[in-house]
């Protein structure tokens, strides 16, 4: 007789039918998550060992050969592009650390090798602006679809208040995080992986959101003298341009959290004026 009623016979079945079609799926993601790591691993110990472990060393060692990829530059202008925005993905999206040093050293690169602050700076800004955005959401990927449950376990804390300020307020949430660093760049990027945010609203909102730090971040590189300049020992003469950039850096949260509070305030009077 059938038993297709029988809850014992329908629960053996169903088990063996999800346990078969599950174990290969596990297995398939283990893989590819082996395979990502290893990849990720390579290019943070290609970089570790390029820089022997000290951002400040690496730039030095460029400064070193200044006129060598001035002149490299000049004859391949769009490879040195490519490379740039290449290496400030692969950092930001990895999270190693150096993206503040690196965005001042281009805005110092690009103004050196287009003989003009303003060219070099427009240049620069559109890198490093499309480059960061780049590896924020390489790191929101990765966060969703294959570190899901290692991070939950690690950041489940951040996660709730993420996605109850999220339902609160919205993709503004999102905004008022990146033009106030309140919450560290790879933190924001790893938590926002987990929220049903969807990757196209995080990579346009990101981009906007970042553009005024960036902005100010060029602009104190093309300040710049030279790249030794950065990590020099000696007392050397600060342009003015670099203490003002620097001075805004400072002052810059502040201003937009005054701006954004009362932007909050007018919206939410509108709203109970029209309710």
């Amino acid at each position: 007789m059938s038993s297709t009623n029988d809850p014992q016979n329908d629960g053996s079945d169903d088990g063996l039918a999800d346990g078969g079609s599950s174990a290969p799926q596990s297995a398939n993601r283990g893989y590819r998550k082996l395979i990502v790591v290893t990849a990720l691993l390579a290019i943070a110990g290609t970089a570790w060992w390029f820089s022997g472990g000290d951002i400040g060393r690496a730039i030095n060692n460029l400064a070193e050969r200044e006129a060598e990829i001035l002149a490299f530059q000049q004859q391949r202008p769009w490879v040195v592009i490519l490379i740039a925005y290449t290496a400030y993905t692969l950092v930001t999206g990895i999270s190693l650390p150096g993206a503040a040093p690196m965005t001042l050293c281009y805005g110092w690169f690009f103004a050196r090798a287009y003989e003009s602050q303003l060219h070099g700076l427009l240049v620069a800004l559109v890198v490093i602006s499309f480059a960061s955005t780049s590896g924020a959401t390489l790191a929101f990927l990765l966060s969703r679809y294959l570190f899901r449950d290692t991070l939950q376990r690690r950041f489940g804390e951040q996660l709730i208040k993420f996605n109850a300020a999220l339902e609160q307020e919205g993709v503004f949430y999102l905004f008022s995080l990146r033009l106030i660093p309140v919450v560290p760049f790879w933190v924001i990027n790893l938590v926002m992986g987990l929220t049903p945010m969807r990757a196209a609203t995080f990579w346009w909102v990101s981009q906007v959101g970042m553009l005024p730090g960036t902005i100010v971040y060029v602009y104190a590189g093309t300040e710049l003298t030279g790249l030794n300049q950065l990590f020099q020992e000696d007392g050397f003469q600060v342009p003015w341009g670099l203490l003002w950039a620097f001075a805004l850096l400072g002052t810059f949260p502040l201003i937009v959290k005054k701006l954004m509070n009362r932007f909050r305030s007018t919206t939410e009077k509108n709203g109970a004026d029209a309710s």
